[in-house]
Formats: structure tokens, C-alpha cells, sequence
């Protein structure tokens, strides 16, 4: 514990923002310097917070069981070196969920029951962001090799997080990427202001040099068909996403103008990064009309503003959220309240709960507008309230609204894994799937889910590989395969 009484003496608070004019302006991360070094003047005495609370109900909140009472009583005491190991003892990528979770440790917190919880986002991307200033992060190279070989399919988080162990137990390890870059949704999906990608690539060099080698441009069933796959590697680990977005199949649905937040959002990465992107889908000067309201879509809104939109309309199907946690919410769960991204705040974003788009308007074949109404939910299902009509002017429409698993055809289809009831990759408790030696991690086999919880499955299933090809294992297995996330 650091300070009995630090979570009486001291309020939260959070690292600072640039200011919102400044960032719409560049594609930088929102915080001056990195998060970490934002955090750092205010990190000791934020740490002191965490109270002795005898049942840390953060590590039940953490998919991950972070260290969250020894990190912070560690910073406390200045100890930064024993800290960043305390912290890497769980997480193989803490700058990453330091930047991206939404902290389900923090809404678990037990000081968060009557009073604003510990600020531990803030404090895990402090510790790892100072470990790599100060050269304290290097590569953990294994000091023997078994001679087994594993396949990883897919370099997003939990790709990386069963690569990374299964390289440092000593197998030679491939990670294999159909995209022209490593990273998954991380490089192609997370806009640069809320995770710039030199963050993803120091780490990438760390997993060459430990000995994992990466081979994008790489797709399973053109360039390597399955058969090969499994006969080249002892074991192959799957960690290919959920990927087939949710579509709204509506009249209008065929106009120019309406496209995935998946299509717009990797382009528009690769633009900021000074890659050249042939016909680009950008919202400049154009009257943008978000739909979904999750993550995704506070990320087409802040990249759309960047891009000089006309103006920022989001809409979503709930209804608007309350401002406290509910009472059929109750702690430590996280709860569904009212929450403003980093991209709301850049601009006048118009966001409508308990809507519902009924049709896409257009002229000459391109999207002018969305016909939508308010709707109650009513037997199970969302239906419209009378006289609520109204349309709204949209020139280019971002479908934010989530995906439905991982792509049947490919590497699914040439292995001839099963899927489970909802259309994800099947698999047992040591998150094998119906074909010996092959197995998955992350949203294909979980569905989709957060990154904290990708980065424990990708532990959690190299724990099952390595058991598989040594018959036993002495890696973490942090979750199984169905645990699920602490939310209502």
C-alpha cells in the first residue's frame, strides 16, 4: 500500500489534453509528448490513491490480473525499475492498453464504490512509457530452443501477445500477415491520434530481435494453402479477428457514399503515416453521418474532423445513456453510461440516441441524406415512434456498427476448423479448435471484445500450445476460453 490515506488527501486526476484546436490540426497523439509523459508530474501522488482494500477488485476488472496494488505502491516509492517488471509480469504490451483499454479495472476499483476510482490507465501507460525513455524494455531472447515450430495467423493483439510467449518458451515461431504490414486493427484500425504507430513498431523490433519472424503481404489459402501450413509448423494458432462487419441492408444501400468504418479508417492511417492511398474515401467538406456508437465510431468522427468534415452527425440505436452508473449496473461492473471520447470533444459532433435509419436518400447514385426515426424498444425489438420522421443531409455515411466473427472463407475454410453456434472458431479449454494442433485466440474464437482481453487469450492460448508440443507449460494462462467480460 502507499499512502493509507492517499485516496481521502488526494482527488483524481487524469493526464492533460492538448487543446482541441491543436490536435484536429495534426494527426499526433492527443496528449503533449506521449500519455505517459503527460501522466508523469502528477503519477506519485495519483498512485498514492490506492488504498490498502484488502480484496483488490481491480484484478477481477483486468482480463490481464495486472498487478495493480504493487504497481502503484511501487511508483509511490519511486521504485520504477521493479514497477515496469511487475507490470510486464501480466501484460506483454502495456503502452498499448495504456493507450486503447477502456479500463474495466478502473469502474472495479474499490475506491470507485463511493468516490472517483484510481487513476490506473494513466499509471500503466506512465510506467511503460518511462520504461522505454529510460532503455529499460529490451528483448527477453530464450536461452535454448526446443525445435518445435508454431504458426501464428493474424498480427493484431492477441497475434502478437501468443507470439510474443511462444518465442521467449523457445520455439521458433512465424507470424503470418495477409495485410502489407504487422499490427492488425492496431496499425490499420486505431487512428494515429490515439495511438501513434512508432508505438507498435519499437515493439515490433523487440519481437525480431527476441527471434519471432514476421512475414506479411502473406495470406493463407493463396499465397500458403492450410495443407502446407500444417505441414511446415507443429502447431498453428489462429488469431485472425472478427473482421465481417455489420452491414444495414436498407433501400439505398447501393449508393456511392455509404461505406465500413474498415474501408475508411485504414485508408486514411495510411495517409497520415505518408503512405499514398489511390482513390481515398475522405470526409473533407462533406456532411459525414457516423452510425454506431462504440469505439469505432468515435474514431471515423475524430478522423473525419481532421479531414475538414462539414459536419458530424452519430447515431445510435440506444437510448442515451445516463450520467452516473445505474443502479442495475452496480459496482464492480462496468457499467453503460454516458461517455465522451477524445473526438467528441474536437468539435460539434450531433450525437442522436434512439434512432433508427429506415432508408439512404440519394441523387445521380450517391448518398444525399438518411431518412430516420426515434424509436422505444418494445417486445424485444427496436420499433419506430410515430410522427418522429425526420431527414438528415449525408454525404458520406460510416457504418461503425460493429462485427459479426471471423471470414468463413481462406484460412478457416482450408483448415476446416469448426465454428461454434455464433459463428465463431470453436475451440476447447485449452483453446484448441476441432483440428489437433491448430488453435485460436482473440475475437475469432471469443467474438468481438477488447484488446485487453485479446492480449489474455493470446497468453492463454500459448499456454495451451506449449502444453500441446512439451506436454506441460510454465507460461501464465491469465483466462479460459469462455470467460467473459465484467459487463452488464
Amino acid at each position: 500500500m502507499a499512502d493509507p490515506r492517499g485516496f481521502i488527501k488526494v482527488a483524481r486526476q487524469v493526464a492533460e489534453r492538448r487543446p482541441s484546436d491543436e490536435r484536429v490540426a495534426d494527426w499526433d497523439e492527443v496528449y503533449p509528448g506521449t500519455p505517459g509523459r503527460a501522466v508523469l508530474p502528477i503519477i506519485r501522488q495519483q498512485a498514492s490513491r490506492c488504498m490498502d482494500c484488502g480484496i483488490p477488485f481491480c484484478h477481477q476488472g483486468c482480463p490481464l490480473g495486472n498487478l495493480i496494488p504493487e504497481w502503484n505502491d511501487l511508483i509511490y516509492n519511486d521504485l520504477w525499475r521493479t514497477a515496469t517488471d511487475r507490470l510486464h509480469a501480466t501484460n506483454n504490451f502495456p503502452e498499448f492498453t495504456g493507450r486503447l483499454c477502456p479500463a474495466p479495472c478502473e469502474t472495479a476499483c474499490v475506491v470507485g464504490i463511493n468516490r472517483e476510482p484510481v487513476t490506473i490507465k494513466n499509471i500503466e501507460v506512465a510506467i511503460a512509457d518511462k520504461a522505454w525513455d529510460d532503455r529499460r524494455i529490451v528483448p527477453m531472447v530464450p536461452e535454448w530452443h526446443t525445435g518445435k515450430t508454431v504458426a501464428v495467423v493474424g498480427s493484431g493483439p492477441a497475434g502478437l501477445a501468443a507470439a510474443q510467449q511462444l518465442t521467449r518458451a523457445g520455439h521458433t515461431v512465424v507470424v503470418y500477415e495477409r495485410a502489407d504490414d504487422i499490427g492488425g486493427l492496431m496499425r490499420f484500425g486505431i487512428p494515429e491520434f490515439k495511438m501513434e504507430k512508432k508505438v507498435l513498431n519499437r515493439r515490433l523490433k523487440q519481437m525480431r530481435q527476441e527471434g519471432t519472424v514476421f512475414k506479411p503481404s502473406t495470406t493463407i489459402g493463396v499465397d500458403i494453402t492450410g495443407e502446407q501450413l500444417r505441414e511446415r509448423f507443429d502447431a498453428v494458432v489462429l488469431a485472425i479477428g472478427s473482421t465481417v462487419a455489420r452491414d444495414l441492408p436498407i433501400p439505398g444501400r447501393e449508393l456511392d457514399g455509404i461505406h465500413q468504418a474498415m474501408e475508411f479508417l485504414p485508408q486514411a492511417n495510411k495517409v497520415a503515416v505518408g503512405k499514398p492511398v489511390e482513390n481515398q474515401i475522405t470526409a473533407t467538406g462533406k456532411h459525414v453521418v457516423v452510425i454506431g456508437g462504440g469505439d469505432t465510431g468515435s474514431d471515423c468522427i475524430g478522423t473525419s474532423l481532421r479531414q475538414g468534415a462539414a459536419s458530424v452527425t452519430q447515431l445510435e440505436i440506444m437510448p442515451t445513456p445516463p450520467e452516473d452508473r445505474p443502479g442495475n449496473q452496480p459496482w464492480p461492473t462496468y457499467p453503460m453510461i454516458f461517455r465522451v471520447s477524445t473526438s467528441h470533444e474536437e468539435g460539434e459532433v450531433d450525437r442522436k440516441f434512439a434512432v433508427s435509419t429506415s432508408e439512404f436518400l440519394g441523387a445521380d447514385g450517391k448518398v444525399s441524406g438518411l431518412r430516420l426515426s426515434e424509436v422505444r424498444f418494445s417486445e424485444g425489438r427496436f420499433v419506430p415512434v410515430e410522427g418522429t420522421e425526420q431527414v438528415i443531409p449525408a454525404e458520406l455515411v460510416l457504418l461503425a456498427m460493429g462485427f459479426v466473427g471471423p471470414e468463413r472463407t481462406g484460412v478457416v475454410e482450408e483448415l476446416g476448423v469448426e465454428l461454434d453456434p455464433r459463428g465463431n472458431i470453436a475451440r476447447d479449454a485449452d483453446f484448441q479448435t476441432s483440428v489437433p494442433g491448430v488453435f485460436v485466440a482473440g475475437d475469432a474464437g471469443r467474438g468481438q471484445s477488447l484488446i485487453v482481453w485479446a492480449i489474455a487469450e493470446g497468453r492463454s492460448a500459448a499456454n495451451g500450445v506449449d502444453t500441446f508440443l512439451q506436454g506441460r507449460s510454465i507460461l501464465p494462462r491469465p483466462i479460459g476460453p469462455n470467460d467473459r467480460p465484467m459487463v452488464v
